[in-house]
């Protein structure tokens, strides 16, 4: 059995391990599934439900045995009974993003977009900060209009005004802020600790340990790798832009990656508290189809291994 790992350039460490070969020296016939080659799912009521491919995947013939996204998606696979793990999480990326609306748009705070049309990658964790600002205003999913848009077209949707506010993420972020004067309404250190986090089956982690093991601790390498060469891993991101006929800025890139953490931790009980809570929202919104128990995917072992390989790579 070959080991499938899923990769995208939004989760960062894995698109890097892609282009570097350290997993191929422990898990040679190793096949790296590209998310944006998959065939794309209908798309959801950003009003009423949570686009699930990233978890749908997993257990999809075609798909993948490993995933790493942000916030959002496990939460998803929980609330649509998927029987998922959780693997490990990065350091809190509070720079990477944040809510922002038009400087002089009369939108001062996030309790003044009732009724906007905000912008968000519905399903990402630009949903979890939004719902989170929306409540400790006071409001709710239904209070305001949202609207689901790629990371890098909100950028221009608010700069035309299609949009009243965005939650925008570097480095498309960057370059709004380029052409554009903006207010923050809210920061994302202030709403939660926003860490990339990795996933798979739990059929997956109790069959294939060492394989995930060794996954592992190729990320581990290649993550102290990127935070040692921000420029050269971003140069990976232009190069797959200008593959598909975009165009990117490499020095935008490298501020992008020398901003955010890099390596595996394991899950902590903070994160879990977060988890739990954005759950909570997200049903009691009517986005997730039922509560659910985040600490029912922690499997004591791995959070051990994420420790080790951590360990070892720092010595």
């Amino acid at each position: 059995m070959s080991i499938r790992v899923g990769y995208f350039p939004h989760n960062n460490s894995l698109f890097v391990l892609r282009h570097r070969g350290i997993l191929e020296r422990a898990l040679p016939e190793v096949e790296w599934v590209d998310l944006r080659a998959l065939p794309k799912p209908a798309p959801v009521d950003v009003k009423a439900a949570l686009p699930s491919q990233h978890s749908d995947w997993l257990f999809a013939e075609g798909g993948y045995d490993f995933i790493g996204t942000g916030f959002t998606p496990p939460i998803t696979a929980l609330g649509n009974d998927r029987d998922i793990v959780y693997v490990g999480i990065s350091g809190p990326r509070i720079e990477n993003g944040r809510l922002v609306a038009p400087a002089g748009s009369g939108i001062e705070t996030v309790a003044d977009l009732k009724g906007k049309r905000v912008g968000i990658a519905h399903g990402s964790w630009q949903t979890t900060l939004l719902l989170f600002a929306l409540d400790r205003a006071g409001l709710g999913w239904a209070d305001i209009e949202p609207v689901d848009t790629d990371i890098h077209d909100g950028g221009n949707l608010l700069r035309t005004g299609e949009l009243d506010a965005w939650v925008g993420a570097y480095p498309a972020l960057a370059a709004l802020e380029a052409t554009t004067e903006l207010h923050t309404l809210v920061d994302t250190e202030s709403v939660f600790s926003h860490p990339s986090m990795w996933f798979t089956r739990r059929e997956f982690a109790e069959q294939h340990r060492a394989e995930l093991e060794a996954i592992i601790a190729a990320l581990q390498e290649s993550d102290a790798w990127i935070a040692e060469n921000p420029r050269a891993a971003a140069q990976y991101f232009v190069d797959d832009i200008a593959a598909r006929g975009g165009t990117a800025d490499l020095d935008a890139w490298e501020a992008a990656l020398r901003d955010r953490p890099f390596g595996v931790g394991p899950v902590t009980a903070e994160f879990l508290d977060e988890q739990q809570r954005a759950a909570d929202l997200l049903t009691a919104n009517g986005l997730l189809p039922r509560r659910i128990d985040v600490r029912a995917a922690v499997v004591p072992w791995i959070a051990d291994a994420v420790t080790a390989t951590a360990v070892a790579t720092a010595g």
